[in-house]
């Protein structure tokens, strides 16, 4: 039987027309990413369905849920190097791979939205530390090093011995940037929907579902679209997988909500985002709740379906779509609910004081999101085109027996 260390890479060959049909819209998709973005900076803030009341509008969403996804599409490879789990190993190139191109995307949007992206060099070389933007600078270009690294340790046999050491380094190097990126929120105190020390460990538990569930999806379809052979065992690990960081992500969402309910000065906006808060609340309890975690936990789990490569995919599709709507409740629904200017007081003024805010997103928004998921896509497609990425074979035999769970025990 065939060992999970030596397994064979290879590119993707062949130029076949279905391949670059999708380079092609997914090249379209950037493009016109890039286009709505210099629309919205030459047209102003008025093209755009955010006000000076909610200034994160859709873009962020996107760019947020990718920035999260990146660092939990690293996790196989973390399970692997990390953890010994060498089930994982096969797929430790790609992970790094995905990290580094779901990154890119994010902050590719998240760069052209903010405005005077020409003046990106001011606030790199002009930073005030007590702001965790700031922090985030060096967090997320280290991680393109760190990620860097650890992928040619994986790829260059000679250095395989520091793939461990790498690894690790990694590891922590994405809890930090996740656990920056929750604090964007968790550190805003005069935002009632947002002041949460739980932000941060909530974020990775979401990146660990967003990341793995876009990595089933990616593998499952390349494995198919190549003709690659793709067994059961690693598919039902990443299930089992996937189902735990599910529960773990709504373990920390409900800690949240629980803990706002318990405090007097978020019980407002518990009630608008839980009760009363229109849009918002309707897509908490169906969007996130129904169809982004109890829908996908009864597919992963429910052992007359939960077999199926379909169930499996549909489940981690309805994450990608949950998450996204969780990212949107958390930054816009953050938003859409008033500040407390003077706690204690009744203000009253013509300037919205009180006052819920409404935000549609605008057509430019939407594309210029989408552009960034596209960017990383077509990074990811030409990566396994021209690098040695994908093992030829994830079959039971190629996987081999070591540090296997069987389905009937996992």
């Amino acid at each position: 039987m065939a060992s999970i260390d030596k397994n064979t890479y290879k590119e993707v060959s062949g130029n076949g027309g279905d391949y670059l049909s999708l380079i092609a819209w997914l090249g379209v998709f950037a493009v016109a990413g890039i286009g709505s973005a210099f629309y919205m900076e030459t047209q102003g803030h008025v093209v755009t369905g955010m006000t000076n009341q909610i200034v994160w509008g859709m873009p962020h969403v996107f760019a947020v849920f990718l920035i999260i996804a990146a660092s939990g599409a690293l996790n196989v490879a973390s399970m692997s190097s990390v953890f010994g789990k060498k089930i994982y190993k096969p797929l430790g190139r790609l992970s790094a791979i995905m990290a580094l191109s779901l990154l890119a995307g994010g902050l590719l949007v998240l760069v052209l939205d903010l405005g005077r992206p020409d003046r990106l060099d001011v606030a790199m070389l002009k930073q005030n530390f007590k702001s965790i933007f700031a922090w985030n600078i060096y967090l997320y270009s280290g991680f393109f090093g760190v990620v860097i690294v650890y992928l040619w340790m994986m790829m260059e046999r000679r250095f395989n011995k520091y793939s461990k050491i790498a690894g690790t380094f990694a590891f922590v190097w994405r809890l930090a940037l996740t656990t920056g990126t929750g604090s964007i929120f968790g550190f805003l105190m005069a935002r009632p929907g947002y002041d949460a020390a739980i932000m941060a460990p909530m974020f990775i538990a979401m990146s660990f579902a967003f990341g793995l569930a876009i990595k089933i999806i990616f593998v499952t379809s390349a494995y198919r679209a190549t003709a690659r052979p793709l067994g059961d065992k690693l598919l039902f690990q990443m299930r089992n997988l996937l189902g735990i960081f599910i529960a773990a992500a709504l373990y920390f969402n409900i800690a949240q909500h629980l803990t706002n309910l318990y405090a007097p000065e978020h019980m407002g906006v518990e009630m608008f985002i839980l009760l009363d808060g229109g849009i918002y609340t309707i897509l908490f309890w169906v969007g996130q709740i129904l169809l982004g975690t109890i829908v996908p936990m009864t597919l992963l789990f429910h052992p007359a379906i939960n077999r199926s490569c379909q169930s499996i995919n549909a489940a981690s599709m309805l994450v990608i779509i949950g998450g996204i709507i969780q990212v949107y409740i958390i930054i816009v629904g953050g938003q859409a609910y008033p500040m407390d200017m003077f706690p204690g007081f009744e203000v009253t003024s013509t300037f919205f004081d009180g006052s819920i805010h409404s935000y549609t997103p605008s057509l430019p928004e939407i594309v210029l999101g989408l552009g960034g998921v596209a960017t990383a896509l077509l990074i990811m497609m030409l990566a396994v085109k021209y690098l040695p990425i994908l093992p030829a074979s994830l079959s039971d035999a190629a996987i081999g027996p070591a540090n296997i769970t069987t389905d009937e025990d996992a």
